[in-house]
């Protein structure tokens, strides 16, 4: 079974019966070779792009939780985010910079990623996006503080409307210790190493 298959859900025939009508009604022909299967691919693409849905981040947090007497900052930078806008179903794409300060217990590095990953895996927009990540981390860990920071390019803004190619987009939440601006300037000063959004 290829990966992307492991996604695929319920529903999967009647969202490709729907592709096949879109197509149609945008003066296409669904049954021409080209696009014969199109529907269905597009289907299986569109679960595997919203699989966050199915997917619980909250567990994947405490399923590798230890108890660490560390209380300075853990930082996940350039953590790659692929989302879609749910305005206009583009997508936007960028990097996730994740920083918290253990209070007693840590969580595996990758589960940070993880968590991103499961919350862009959704009809999405940024700023919420970046408050979910927040969230999550700061309820299921509760850590001394949470922030995150994301700088993402959107292709609603790329492909359509103003249609400018450079324009990156920041959000950015946090918690707890990370209302003080020292603490907030101490993650943003270690983030400036963090290569540019491509």
């Amino acid at each position: 079974m290829i990966e992307s298959e492991i996604y695929v859900r319920e529903g999967v025939d009647e969202l490709a019966a729907h592709y096949r009508a879109a197509i149609q009604l945008l003066g296409e022909d669904p049954t021409r070779e080209g696009l014969q299967k199109t529907p269905m691919r597009m289907a299986k693409a569109m679960q595997v792009l919203t699989r966050g849905y199915s997917e619980d981040a909250h567990k994947v947090l405490t399923d590798a939780l230890f108890a660490e007497k560390y209380n300075q900052m853990v930082i996940v930078k350039d953590i790659d985010v692929f989302s879609l806008c749910e305005h206009h179903l583009l997508p936007f794409y960028g990097k996730a910079h994740v920083a918290y300060i253990p209070n007693g217990h840590i969580t595996g590095l990758s589960k940070i990623a993880r968590v991103v990953d499961i919350y862009s895996h959704r009809l999405q927009v940024q700023e919420r996006l970046t408050q979910q990540i927040k969230d999550c981390i700061q309820q299921t860990l509760k850590p001394l503080g949470v922030m995150v920071v994301i700088e993402a390019k959107h292709m609603c803004m790329q492909m359509r409307g103003v249609e400018k190619q450079n324009a990156i987009t920041t959000t950015s939440d946090f918690s707890g210790a990370f209302n003080q601006a020292k603490t907030r300037e101490e993650f943003m000063n270690l983030l400036r190493g963090s290569s540019p959004t491509s």
